[in-house]
């Protein structure tokens, strides 16, 4: 019932949580999402052994920012691991480095839009421009795209409009925010279904809470599985 459109993001305490939970999810869950939460828990450790010992994909979800020497050398030095997917921000800068960093590998770089978790109060805070969420995170997608990103990180509720560029032709879309219907929003504000976010143009759906939290993490994750397939 494997399907790698789902990533499971492993937002628990260290790594052998995680891999406890990858033995519960079994071949039901075939890629795996490891953040900057973990990174001092055993994350790379517990990449690797999900990579080379049990087969998985492997997303490392770090949004890197920094100058353009700093970003290439780090990215080269993560492409090592024979990851999948890395994040980075999406400014072009950051985008370019990363992709040099990456050369020769098949590690694919993600561009962070917009951070699903923010809202036009969190970005007026911030000092960032003026305009509509959607707008922004399809102004940034593009030029992201425009400096060799192999796709994005953007909510559900912007993946029609990205898809939509001329620029997402082979490109992917990534999606946090994704929940199942009924299930608590905890820090997510722009948010859909693992469904609606196929349909409206996404690649891969990340889901985390409802599923590392639930009573049932195995049924949890094949409920959505179910509902992707179907």
């Amino acid at each position: 019932m494997s399907d790698d459109r789902l990533i499971v993001a492993l937002d628990v305490p260290n790594a052998l949580a995680g891999l406890q939970l990858a033995q519960q999810l079994g071949d039901d869950v075939s890629f795996y999402k490891i953040g900057l939460g973990m990174l001092t828990g055993g994350g790379m450790a517990l990449a690797n052994e999900l990579k080379q010992d049990h087969g998985k994909r492997i997303f490392m979800d770090m949004k890197l920012f920094d100058i353009g020497a700093t970003i290439e050398n780090a990215v080269r030095g993560l492409a090592q691991f024979d990851l999948d997917f890395l994040t980075v921000h999406g400014d072009p800068h950051v985008v370019r480095a990363a992709k040099e960093g990456a050369s020769g590998k098949d590690l694919k770089i993600l561009a962070v839009t917009i951070l699903t978790s923010l809202d036009r109060a969190d970005l007026d805070a911030g000092l960032i421009k003026a305009g509509d969420i959607p707008d922004l995170v399809a102004e940034r997608a593009g030029k992201a795209f425009e400096a060799g990103a192999d796709g994005v990180i953007a909510s559900p509720q912007e993946a029609t409009m990205i898809r939509a560029l001329p620029e997402s032709a082979g490109r992917l879309i990534v999606t946090p925010g994704v929940r199942p219907t009924g299930a608590a929003l905890g820090d997510q504000k722009r948010v859909a279904t693992p469904a609606q976010a196929i349909k409206d143009g996404a690649d891969h759906i990340v889901v985390g809470r409802p599923i590392w939290a639930s009573a049932n993490p195995s049924a949890s994750a094949q409920a959505i599985l179910s509902e992707l397939q179907g």
